[in-house]
């Protein structure tokens, strides 16, 4: 509570957070993707909605992780006092010194954007003061107990004043600290994230936003399309409700006015590039889905919206990119990285994205900038974008070096949303859900029932482009009672989804997803 209060109030390091962001880029990738995988499957086996509790379960989880060092740290200032016969206070800042050594690696590791020397300062008084107070404590607990004919109910007695005490105080700083906090939106939200997009936009690079150009719209929704029955997942995702899936507790929060993409590597004429400039491109707006590599059969890890960016391919051919280079490396802000390979550098679909849904991405996805590459799972694509360099051939990305695959392309994924018992019509229980294969499209679903043959369902077309999903409904008329409803689908390639079960790791879930339900 009390980090927290510095956090807030100063934007001092939050340890427990950023100690877990550490160790997620230190730990072995095989652990990372077994914490991964369990959480997801934990999440998902308590009915919990992934794309809304990860983060928070990691977060519980960052919590836990200070509370267990708490109590290694507790073991150790006992093991001085009784050993060594030390004095509470000195005993606790001596065992204070290997956390702080230990934190402070952890947060000079992910950088620091504020004042290093304040920083350092804030991370030795929080350990050492930490230690201080539990030696404080034990040797405050034991002098109540002597001399005493029930040293135990002391013990007791002095424990539980201490308990309330410092949990007064923790809360009261974690109060305060959230009042802090919520006064400083402004801050939090990053400078010109999730706005809505300019209406008129720079005509030439380095241009101002005064510039008239028309503006950049959301294409109109196909009409004379089947309706979906209640349940089924919108369409389009809204911001919000779109999943958020990266490497850090807090996501980065950058300055528009300060920010710009470096660029670099083989181009005959590199330079770095502001919002602005990008925006100066021809804008592109396309309805894509997105799903992440972990994400379970049937699971809620996957969204579609409307991203506006520039074409990459213009941006490369502007900078002159040299004819050896046959690979894009990109860094983020958050110290993630990713090799885009040369197929998909040229690729037309291929954006830079500073617009989600009409607005400026907000900053939980990437303001202000991000890629997107057709036909790849999102473990490919990197948010808060900070540096582009051109260079002869790839290298692994972050995740590819974790044990992940190497191309991430998505597998066919069909999924029900919904089993309508509560919309029947004309003695038809509609049944819904949406049918994904990357950039392939999907050219046919079908619905079984229990163990009956395969029928097959509408789809609703034509989809908002081949990039998204597609959403359809199957009208059942059956009898009462619990039954199991099944679905697959097949590809724009005719390929059909395999029913083979395979877990996220390493190249994406597989396998037919079922619902049962009584009627």
């Amino acid at each position: 509570a009390v980090a927290y209060l510095g956090n807030a109030l100063l934007g001092l390091p939050f340890l427990p957070f950023d100690f877990f962001d550490w160790l997620a880029r230190v730990l072995p990738g095989s652990l990372v993707t077994f914490g991964i995988d369990s959480m997801v499957s934990t999440l998902s086996a308590l009915g919990f909605s992934v794309s809304e509790t990860a983060k928070l379960a990691e977060q519980l989880m960052a919590l836990f992780i200070i509370i267990a060092a708490g109590a290694i740290l507790g073991l150790l200032v006992a093991f001085l006092i009784r050993q060594w016969r030390e004095d509470g206070l000195r005993a606790g800042m001596l065992a204070g010194v290997p956390f702080f050594l230990l934190f402070l690696i952890a947060v000079l590791s992910l950088g620091l954007s504020g004042n290093t020397l304040l920083a350092v300062v804030w991370i030795f008084a929080l350990t050492a003061g930490w230690g201080a107070a539990i030696g404080y404590s034990l040797q405050w607990i034991a002098h109540a107990a002597e001399g005493s004919a029930a040293p135990d109910v002391q013990r007791r007695d002095a424990l539980l004043k201490l308990t309330g005490a410092a949990a007064g105080l923790a809360f009261g700083a974690w109060g305060l600290g959230r009042l802090i906090e919520s006064t400083g939106t402004t801050v939090a939200e990053g400078s010109g994230a999730g706005q809505p997009l300019p209406t008129t936009m720079p005509t030439t690079p380095g241009a101002t936003q005064s510039a008239a150009v028309p503006s950049v719209e959301i294409p109109p929704t196909p009409s004379g399309r089947i309706s979906m029955p209640p349940g089924v997942r919108p369409e389009i995702t809204s911001n919000e409700e779109f999943y958020r899936i990266d490497i850090n507790m807090v996501p980065p929060v950058i300055e528009e006015q300060t920010w710009h993409l470096e660029v670099g590597g083989l181009f005959q004429n590199p330079r770095n590039l502001t919002l602005s400039d990008l925006m100066a491109y021809s804008p592109v707006t396309q309805p894509i889905t997105m799903a992440c590599i972990s994400n379970q059969v049937g699971g809620d890890l996957i969204g579609s919206s409307y991203w506006t960016g520039a074409r990459l391919r213009d941006v490369l051919e502007d900078l002159q990119l040299q004819p050896e280079a046959g690979a894009l490396y990109i860094e983020s802000e958050d110290g993630f990285y990713e090799t885009v390979i040369a197929e998909d550098m040229m690729d037309e679909r291929t954006l830079l994205v500073y617009g989600m849904n009409g607005e400026t991405l907000p900053v939980e996805h990437g303001f202000p900038l991000r890629i997107y590459i057709a036909n790849r799972y999102g473990m490919k694509q990197p948010k808060w974008m900070t540096r582009m360099q051109a260079i002869e051939a790839w290298t692994p990305g972050y995740w590819v070096e974790r044990g992940w695959s190497r191309e991430a392309r998505p597998n066919i994924v069909s999924v029900i949303d919904t089993v309508a018992v509560d919309a029947v019509e004309n003695g038809r229980i509609p049944v819904g859900g949406i049918a994904w294969a990357g950039d392939r499209g999907i050219q046919k679903v079908e619905v079984r029932v229990d163990d009956g043959p395969w029928e097959e369902a509408q789809m609703r077309t034509p989809p908002l482009s081949n990039l998204t999903w597609i959403q359809w409904r199957y009208d059942w008329s059956g009898d009462s009672g619990r039954h199991t409803f099944t679905v697959r689908a097949t590809d724009g390639t005719g390929e059909l989804q395999t029913e083979e079960i395979n877990d996220p790791h390493p190249s994406g879930a597989t396998g037919y997803h079922s619902l049962t339900t009584s009627i």
